[in-house]
């Protein structure tokens, strides 16, 4: 166990819409420190979302899409007398929002479009939507939530 709580690194807001939430998630998007890349990458995406999606702001169709495959359970394993379960618990606050963005982004790219931007803003469009890889996943771990809804007396 660790000695004190960690101490928790202030981000600064993005420069375009100057919110937190955006930062994080270009954090998560961002590979080998190339963070203006990831911004633009971001922000051509959100063009695009601009773009397909008329009646609505692109940044709002992100925002919905994150909330769309947001997790409220997931399941754990725990080890109880020689066998594990699956044991569904509630996702805190931080991690829900991390494990949306984390799967938005490794669902993006895994797509079969051209560039970065172009897999994002079809990602984010399917999930605003309620469907897509990213959607399905946060189906399927409520779906293994509910199934084994049997063991939450096992919750520590």
């Amino acid at each position: 166990m660790r000695r004190r709580k960690a101490k928790e690194i202030k981000i600064l807001p993005d420069p375009k819409f100057n919110d937190v939430v955006v930062t994080k998630f270009v954090n998560n998007l961002m590979l080998d420190g190339k963070k203006s890349l990831a911004f633009k990458i971001f922000y051509d995406a959100i063009d695009m979302v601009n773009d397909k999606v008329e009646d609505q702001d692109g940044l709002d169709v992100w925002r919905k899409a994150i909330e769309n495959i947001t997790p409220s359970v997931e399941v754990r394993s725990r080890r109880i007398g020689g066998a594990t379960f699956q044991i569904p618990t509630p996702v805190r606050d931080g991690r829900k929002a991390s494990l949306a963005m984390k799967w938005l982004i490794g669902y993006a790219r895994k797509r079969n479009e051209k560039t970065m931007a172009q897999k994002l803003a079809s990602e984010v469009i399917a999930a605003a939507k309620e469907e897509g890889a990213a959607y399905k996943k946060k189906e399927d771990v409520l779906r293994m939530a509910e199934a084994n809804k049997a063991f939450s007396h096992f919750r520590f």
